[in-house]
C-alpha cells in the first residue's frame, strides 16, 4: 500500500484539462481564441481563472464586461463548489478537455452567488473549515489556532502550496487515540438529478460496538437508492475526487485523506454510464 502522504499529495495535485470558450453572444472586437488550462480539482473556479478572464477581456470593450461566470452544457457552475466536485457532478462521463463556456453578462443571480473579490472566496472557505471542525472536534482545534494559522491555510490553497497548507491542516485531521475517530464526519452528498443542493447530516465514524463505519454504511443511511441490492444491477456511481472508492472503505480514513481543503468529503452520486 502507498504511504498515506502519497494519497494526500495525489489528491492535492489532481488536475482537469479544461478548454474555456467565450459565449457566442458576447460582443468582441476580434475573434476570441479558446483558452486551455489545467484546473486544480481542490480549488475554486473564481480563484484560478484570472488568466482566463484577462485572455477574453483583451478582445472585448470595457463597457461590455460585467461579472464573469461559467457554464457547462447550460448549467451555471457554482464557484463556491470545489472544481473537482463540479466536474464529478456534471461532466465526469464526458470526454476531455472539459469544455466550459465563459460569460460576462446576464449573471444568473438565482443560480449563483456573486463573487466580486478573493476575500469572498476566503470567507466562504474559512466558514466551511470552521463548520467541519465543529463537527469533528467541537471547534476546539480551529479555535486554538491563531489568525496567522488561518491565513496560512488560505494562502496554502490560494498559492497551491501543499506543504504550507498541510503544516496547519494536519492539526485539523488529528484524532485522539482513545476516540478512534472524529466526533462526526463532515460530508456532503450531491446528486445532479436532485432539487436539493446537497444532503448533510450527523454521522459518526465508529459504531457503539467500536466497529468502523464504511462509505457503504454512510450511503445506505443517507441515500439508500445509490447502493444496489445483491442481485441488482448497479445504477449509480459514488465518486470522490474522480474515483469510486470501495464501499468497504472506512469513512474515518476517507475523511482524513480524501476531504477537500475545506475539510469536507464532497461525494457525488451520478447515474452509471450506459455505454
Amino acid at each position: 500500500m502507498t504511504d498515506d502522504k502519497d494519497v494526500l499529495r495525489d489528491v492535492w495535485f489532481g488536475r482537469i484539462p479544461t478548454c474555456f470558450t467565450l459565449y457566442q453572444d458576447e460582443l468582441t472586437e476580434r475573434e476570441a481564441e479558446p483558452y486551455y488550462l489545467l484546473l486544480p480539482r481542490i480549488s475554486y473556479l473564481t480563484l484560478v481563472t484570472d488568466k482566463v478572464k484577462k485572455h477574453f477581456q483583451k478582445v472585448m470593450r470595457t463597457e461590455d464586461i460585467s461579472e464573469i461566470w461559467f457554464e457547462f452544457e447550460g448549467i451555471p457552475l457554482k464557484w463556491h463548489y470545489p472544481i473537482g466536485l463540479l466536474f464529478d457532478l456534471h461532466a465526469s462521463n464526458t470526454s476531455l478537455p472539459w469544455s466550459i463556456t465563459v460569460h460576462f453578462k446576464n449573471f444568473p443571480a438565482k443560480d449563483l452567488l456573486h463573487c466580486q473579490s478573493k476575500d469572498v472566496i476566503e470567507a466562504h472557505f474559512m466558514s466551511s473549515v470552521k463548520e467541519a471542525d465543529a463537527l469533528k472536534h467541537k471547534s476546539q482545534v480551529i479555535n486554538e489556532m491563531q489568525k496567522k494559522d488561518h491565513k496560512q491555510l488560505w494562502m496554502g490553497l490560494q498559492n497551491d502550496k501543499f506543504e504550507q497548507f498541510w503544516a496547519i491542516n494536519r492539526k485539523l485531521m488529528e484524532v485522539p487515540p482513545e476516540d478512534g475517530g472524529f466526533r462526526y464526519i463532515p460530508f456532503r452528498i450531491y446528486q445532479a438529478i436532485n432539487e436539493r443542493p446537497f444532503i448533510q447530516k450527523l454521522f459518526r465514524p465508529v459504531a457503539n460496538d467500536g466497529r468502523p463505519y464504511t462509505l457503504g454504511d454512510l450511503i445506505r443511511e443517507v441515500c439508500p437508492a445509490a447502493v444496489p441490492a445483491e442481485d441488482e444491477e448497479k445504477k449509480y456511481q459514488v465518486m470522490i475526487h474522480g474515483i469510486e472508492p470501495m464501499l468497504e472503505t472506512p469513512v474515518q480514513w476517507l475523511s482524513e485523506h480524501l476531504s477537500y481543503p475545506d475539510n469536507f468529503l464532497h461525494i457525488s452520486i451520478i447515474p452509471q454510464p450506459t455505454d
